[in-house]
């Protein structure tokens, strides 16, 4: 996703002179060609996250589209503050990028680690949150999204999956399944593994991309008769259960929550090591769909 990130981005530098992007000391090689032709419209300002969202709200009042681009712990939970009042409250629409996700960074322990960010950033008001779940789904939010009245967040994963998926629209999600016996939420990323997880499963799967709008039409709509709805997050378990809640008028339903576990990760290894630990990987979540669905 962080060179489709770098692609759409230098794609857009060509039509429209109102983006800047500000790196903080990552990703600064990527970029080398926006350095080469386009200099006076990509700064990069440095381990200063906090300052980079100040700059990009500056710059937003002044009418340009600000895209920040660093790591996820230290552009969101570091300058959470910034976010909420230099961009949200004052109404100065930015873009934020991160990479890193919940975990991608495993070997470098909690410092780098995230799992919170949406959390977090759910408490700040009208903030667009999108959880693409491969290149493509990026290039089409970020193209829809980044020029808005808004400001937007983009949670970039190397855990990019590989499935042919609808095009995806802002605050709208996509019905990938059909079944009877339940509905499965794959955010983002997850959505491989779920389909791993299910391939036997009568069940629903919905695709979610977009978080803030959060589409609850499309779960009203397939709820007819179904009384269980799994969540399946790339980030804390429960995230957003309380938007899914929103969207089923009252109706009594049991709801499985699987995501990242509220806790720090001391144990080393791969991210890929973490989803084994967490039953985050195709035949863990396997075994809980199939307990949770009453399947045998």
């Amino acid at each position: 996703m962080r060179k489709q990130f770098v692609n759409t981005v230098e794609s857009l530098f060509e039509v429209d002179e109102k983006i800047v992007l500000l790196l903080g000391d990552i990703g600064v090689f990527g970029f080398r060609n926006i350095f080469k032709k386009y200099k006076n419209r990509i700064y990069n300002i440095g381990i200063l996250e906090q300052t980079m969202i100040s700059v990009a709200s500056g710059l937003s009042k002044e009418g340009f589209h600000p895209v920040v681009h660093s790591i996820a712990p230290f552009v969101v939970e570091r300058s959470l503050e910034q976010i909420k009042l230099d961009t949200s409250y004052q109404s100065y629409p930015i873009n934020i990028v991160s990479v890193g996700a919940s975990y991608d960074y495993a070997a470098l322990g909690c410092s780098h680690h995230c799992p919170g960010d949406i959390s977090s950033l759910l408490t700040v008001p009208s903030l667009n949150i999108f959880v693409p779940g491969c290149q493509l789904d990026f290039d089409a939010l970020f193209r829809q999204s980044y020029n808005s009245k808004f400001p937007n967040y983009f949670r970039l994963s190397e855990n990019s999956h590989d499935i042919k998926v609808p095009t995806p629209k802002k605050g709208y999600a996509s019905k990938i399944k059909n079944g009877s016996k339940g509905i499965i939420i794959a955010v983002g990323p997850m959505l491989k593994s779920v389909l791993l997880a299910s391939v036997n499963l009568d069940v629903t799967i919905l695709y979610y991309t977009s978080i803030i709008p959060f589409d609850k039409k499309i779960i009203k709509d397939n709820l007819v008769n179904i009384d269980k709805i799994s969540i399946v997050e790339p980030f804390y378990e429960g995230t957003i259960s309380h938007l899914v809640l929103d969207s089923i008028d009252l109706k009594p339903v049991s709801i499985l929550n699987i995501g990242v576990l509220r806790e720090f990760l001391t144990n080393y290894g791969k991210s890929k090591d973490h989803d084994e630990f967490l039953g985050l990987d195709p035949k863990n979540l396997k075994l809980k769909f199939n307990n949770f669905f009453n399947e045998k």
